[in-house]
C-alpha cells in the first residue's frame, strides 16, 4: 500500500508540474475550446502515454515504451503545427522540422534496438506492479512535453522574428548534437553486435571519447533548439528554458547516466581494463583519447 501511495504522490507532482508550466508558460497564446493551447498539447501528451500504458501492463511488455516517447514527440509538436493562431514563419517550421527528424531517428533506432534484445532490462521488476510502471509512463509524458517547451513556444508564439545570428548558432550546435548522437548509437550497436563482443563494455569510436557520448549529443541538441526559440520569448515564456536544463538534470542526474554507470559497474566492476577505461575516459564531455 505504502508503495502504490509513494507512486501516486509522484504521479500527481508531476501532474502539477507539468500542466503548472503548461498554463503559465502559454496562458498568453492561442487557447484551444477556451484552455491555453499548452495546456491541451501537455494534456495529449500525459494521454497518450497512459492509453499505452494500460495494454503494456496488460500483455506485460515495455516494447513500446521508447516507440510511444519518441510517437508523442511527433503527435504534440504537429498538432501545435496545426492548431497554432495564424501562419508559422521559418522559426517555427525549422524547429518542427529539426524535432521531427530526431523524434523518427530515435524512435526507430530505440524500438528496433529493443526487439532484437528482446527487452529492456530496466523494465524487469518495474512493469510487474501497476502503480511503478504507470509512474514511468507519466514520467515519460512529462519528459516529453517539458523538454519540447521551448520548442512549442517557437511554433505556437504570436510574437514573430525573423532568423538571425540566434538561430544559425542553434542550428549549429542542433546539428552536431544530432550527428554525435546518431553516431555514437550506431557505433555501439554495430560493437555489440559481433558475437565476439559479447559481454564486454563499448570503447571504440566516440565511446573513447566520452563513456555517453549519445546523452552528449541529446544535451547539444535540445540546447540548440532552445537557443533557437529564445528569440521570440516573451516575459513568462522564458520558462521554457526549463527545458534543456530538465534534459540535462534527467539524463545526467536521473535516469540516464546514473542507472547506466550502476549496471556497468554490476557487470565490470571486477575488470581492471573497466576501471582504467573509467579513469582515462569523460563521463560526459567529448575528449580526445589520450592514448
Amino acid at each position: 500500500m505504502k508503495a502504490v501511495l509513494r507512486a501516486l504522490v509522484v504521479i500527481v507532482v508531476c501532474l502539477a508540474l507539468v500542466f503548472a508550466l503548461a498554463y503559465v508558460v502559454g496562458s498568453s497564446e492561442p487557447k484551444v475550446a477556451g484552455w491555453p493551447l499548452l495546456v491541451v498539447l501537455a494534456a495529449i501528451a500525459m494521454g497518450v502515454q497512459w492509453l499505452v500504458f494500460i495494454p503494456s501492463y496488460i500483455y506485460q511488455t515495455e516494447h513500446y515504451y521508447d516507440l510511444t516517447g519518441s510517437l508523442t514527440y511527433l503527435v504534440v509538436v504537429a498538432l501545435a503545427v496545426l492548431l497554432a493562431d495564424g501562419a508559422l514563419d521559418a522559426r517555427a517550421w525549422l524547429v518542427a522540422a529539426l524535432v521531427g527528424c530526431w523524434a523518427l531517428r530515435l524512435g526507430t533506432f530505440l524500438f528496433r534496438r529493443v526487439k532484437k534484445a528482446g527487452k529492456d532490462g530496466r523494465f524487469d521488476v518495474i512493469k510487474t506492479r501497476w502503480s511503478r510502471f504507470l509512474v514511468t509512463w507519466t514520467l515519460q509524458g512529462a519528459w516529453v512535453f517539458i523538454t519540447l517547451l521551448a520548442a512549442l513556444v517557437a511554433i505556437t508564439s504570436t510574437h514573430q522574428a525573423p532568423l538571425g545570428v540566434l538561430a544559425y548558432i542553434g542550428l549549429l550546435m542542433w546539428l552536431a548534437g544530432f550527428c554525435i548522437e546518431s553516431i555514437a548509437d550506431y557505433q555501439k550497436s554495430a560493437f555489440n553486435g559481433k558475437p565476439e563482443n559479447q559481454g564486454r563494455f563499448v570503447s571504440v569510436g566516440l565511446w573513447r571519447w566520452s563513456r555517453h557520448p549519445n546523452y552528449f549529443g541529446e544535451i547539444l541538441l535540445w540546447i540548440g533548439i532552445a537557443v533557437i526559440a529564445m528569440p521570440v520569448f516573451e516575459g513568462l515564456q522564458w520558462l521554457a528554458l526549463i527545458s534543456p536544463l530538465f534534459v540535462v538534470f534527467l539524463l545526467v542526474k536521473v535516469s540516464g547516466i546514473p542507472l547506466l554507470e550502476k549496471r556497468a559497474e554490476e557487470k565490470w566492476g571486477d575488470s581492471l581494463d573497466y576501471h582504467v577505461y573509467k579513469k582515462e575516459t569523460p563521463l560526459l564531455l567529448l575528449r580526445p583519447p589520450r592514448k
